[in-house]
């Protein structure tokens, strides 16, 4: 079972868990996701489209993240990842932390803070190993082509991570 932990409104830990996906939260209580955009030096991202099984947002396309797990760093959670869906290691990568925002869903139990990451670093296509069970497929995109993906609805949290992308 992953349980991840569970942060106050000032994104400390509060020593308390909750189990993945058990959408527990009280108002004022949140848990970490980590995204990872990676960049290559011609200035295309590698962005993976979800599997199609997925409840939420199946076939839409993204940048790799996911929850960071209990007791783990931001920065260890992205750079697992990463690795896990597409199989790169960003780890010596240039970059890093770009910026954080949080999301409150009052009622749902299902508050959290994102930290936004971005990677630099020469990989081929062929260099790309997709997690099968959370990826579809991938594809290298300029910032405009992922921008038409948002423009037609299918890129997710594209308004609250587009500056990553520039």
């Amino acid at each position: 079972m992953e349980y991840w932990d569970i942060y106050d409104k000032d994104k400390h830990r509060t020593g308390r868990l909750m189990k993945k996906n058990d959408w527990i939260l009280k108002d004022g209580e949140y848990h970490l996701s980590v995204l990872g955009a990676v960049m290559r030096p011609d200035g295309k991202f590698l962005i993976t489209q979800r599997v199609l099984t997925k409840p939420w947002a199946p076939g839409w396309w993204e940048i790799p993240g996911g929850a960071a797990q209990a007791g783990e760093t931001s920065e260890e959670a992205v750079l697992r990842e990463v690795r896990e869906e597409t199989g790169l290691d960003v780890s010596e990568a240039e970059g890093g932390y770009v910026f954080s925002y949080h999301r409150e869903n009052p009622g749902e139990g299902d508050n959290y803070f994102v930290d936004i990451y971005r990677f630099v670093m020469d990989f081929d296509e062929s260099d790309v190993r997709i997690q099968k069970g959370e990826v579809l497929g991938f594809r290298l995109a300029a910032g405009e082509e992922i921008h038409a993906l948002a423009e037609q609805g299918i890129f997710l949290h594209y308004d609250s991570i587009r500056r990553v992308f520039e």
